[in-house]
């Protein structure tokens, strides 16, 4: 049977819709609907999309367990955090969700309470302390938060190809009382990958291709819902342009700078040098 481009998407979305399962059916037959009416309002050229599909190859190249571009591309075009509105629609107590980000990386050790994740890295000190609770306020204990950052060059663990153990990264447990201590250096803000397809793109435009200073948090705990979080330091630059529209107001903290010699740090350590300290009580979804 022949066909022409009126009704070449019905075709397509009569076939699609055979798919063994109706969520699938769903997703797949929107999807062409969308893409061909895409395709319909921009009047896409052949040259057009042999350089679109491209560049989603290159993207695919460069991904792999350390680095993820697609990831990193779903992030910059605003559809990560769309996904994360979306699918975490918490309650007005508990703590807002954010995006994974492209450098996570499975298997972090476990430490202790206060343990310096940072292990010699350079920076000015920084301690995380607060506590972590439902949304009826209730402290909860054993809850396992698990953390990473970039460094003070703006470097995640996964860009720095000589580094063939955790760096910046662990997981720490909530005592019996909910709370937590959590030791590292100051992060700064950064620039994302631009050496890809992603930042290609991002040449082409007026887009900033920064993130303004956090720290990760992904929070799994038995009978609530996940959180993936940040916590963003208040007063950094990007804040109003994150590259990823991941900042939200509730998760600004202030870093507050002080004297070990008259604030003896959370860790019980002796340091000679200022130290900051954010605070936070993360509050955690029932599921």
């Amino acid at each position: 049977m022949s066909t022409d481009e009126h009704d070449l998407t019905e075709l397509a979305v009569d076939r699609w819709s055979t798919a063994d399962s109706p969520r699938l059916a769903e997703l797949l037959t929107s999807l062409v609907r969308h893409l061909h009416a895409y395709a319909r309002e921009v009047n896409l050229t052949e040259d057009e999309w042999a350089s679109a599909i491209t560049w989603l190859t290159e993207a695919g190249r460069l991904s792999d367990d350390k680095r993820q571009e697609l990831v990193l591309a779903s992030d910059v075009l605003g559809l990560s955090m769309l996904t994360v509105e979306l699918g975490h629609r918490f309650s007005e107590r508990a703590t807002p969700a954010t995006v994974l980000g492209p450098f996570h990386i499975d298997g972090s050790p476990d430490v202790p309470h206060a343990h310096d994740m940072s292990d010699g890295l350079p920076g000015t000190p920084l301690f995380l302390t607060g506590t972590v609770t439902d949304t009826a306020g209730m402290p909860l204990p054993h809850v396992v938060l698990d953390v990473w950052q970039a460094d003070t060059d703006g470097a995640y663990e996964s860009q720095v190809p000589e580094v063939d153990e955790a760096r910046l990264r662990a997981k720490y447990t909530t005592r019996e009382d909910g709370t937590y201590c959590i030791r590292t250096v100051a992060p700064l803000g950064y620039a994302i990958p631009m050496d890809g397809p992603v930042g290609e793109l991002i040449h082409r435009t007026r887009i900033s291709h920064f993130r303004p200073a956090h720290v990760h948090f992904l929070i799994d705990h038995p009978g609530h819902r996940k959180l993936i979080t940040h916590l963003f330091r208040e007063g950094s630059q990007y804040l109003d342009s994150d590259v990823v529209f991941g900042t939200k107001d509730r998760l600004i903290v202030p870093f507050t700078e002080r004297d070990p010699a008259s604030a003896p740090p959370p860790d019980g350590s002796k340091l000679t040098e200022p130290y900051l300290q954010a605070e936070y009580t993360f509050v955690l979804e029932p599921e």
